[in-house]
């Protein structure tokens, strides 16, 4: 996304606080990080992308209008096919190797006609099988009614089709998905939905975060992204982390949700 996003990554795996990060393969920063981002030990994804626009070939909608046209089923298949098949191998000529797993930037990789044209390609992938981020079983207790909606509406724009698929298809799926909130209340409103995220935490889950080390004016959530490093890189989430006996597994666990 930019170069605040990728020196939070990378700090923050360093102190063995992320399991994974998911890649704009087509931002501006991340071709001159790759290399950095493969040594991390990290698991490493493909964060699917139709919405961000970069320059890049290919179709890319606003996130509404790409979810009206997913379900009127007006996306250009062929295009949607070259540019996930396009996107993957730029992973792979950046990173050296295919991505440990997939998800979407705005959940995109669920929609339909994404989903269909992401399964079917990564079902006769050549290489490792990535897992897929299934948004589908959301933790929501001890949250609020606005926050247990908006995850219930994520889950609902595709998850469950998209796990059926990937299950034909012999394809992992992750477990519960926590992460969800309002990007809004600083490091203190964070740490209070970190606190309830961990201790719905199970076995599998994919806690999603989007943390950024220092301020960059282009991005609009910024200061919220500062505000979880600090959270995340801090003595409190350690104490969370060994209170409820959670560990953060990277890389050395290829091909199966973290």
């Amino acid at each position: 996304m930019n170069a605040s996003v990728d020196a939070g990554i990378l700090a923050l795996a360093g102190k063995g606080r992320l399991s994974g990060a998911s890649a704009l393969v087509d931002g501006p920063t991340f071709e001159a990080g790759a290399a950095r981002f493969a040594a991390s030990g990290m698991q490493l994804g493909l964060h699917l992308n139709f919405t961000e626009s970069f320059g890049q070939p290919g179709p890319c909608l606003p996130l509404r209008a790409l979810i009206v046209s997913a379900y009127l089923r007006r996306l250009p298949v062929t295009a949607l096919r070259a540019s996930i098949e396009r996107q993957l191998r730029r992973f792979e000529d950046l990173v050296g190797r295919a991505p440990d797993y997939v998800d979407g930037h705005q959940h995109v990789h669920q929609l339909p006609g994404v989903r269909d044209a992401l399964i079917e390609i990564l079902g006769r992938y050549p290489r490792s099988r990535p897992w897929l981020r299934d948004t589908g079983r959301p933790r929501p207790a001890g949250l609020p009614l606005r926050l247990r909606a908006k995850a219930a509406v994520i889950a609902a724009l595709g998850a469950r089709a998209l796990a059926r698929r990937a299950r034909a298809q012999g394809l992992h799926t992750s477990g519960g998905f926590l992460g969800v909130y309002d990007f809004q209340g600083g490091a203190p409103a964070y740490l209070a939905w970190m606190r309830r995220w961990l201790a719905a935490c199970r076995d599998g889950d994919v806690l999603m975060c989007h943390p950024a080390l220092g301020p960059d004016p282009l991005d609009a959530l910024s200061a919220q992204r500062q505000a979880e490093f600090e959270v995340l890189a801090g003595d409190d989430m350690a104490d969370l982390l060994a209170r409820h006996r959670i560990s953060i597994l990277g890389a050395e666990a290829p091909g199966s949700p973290p």
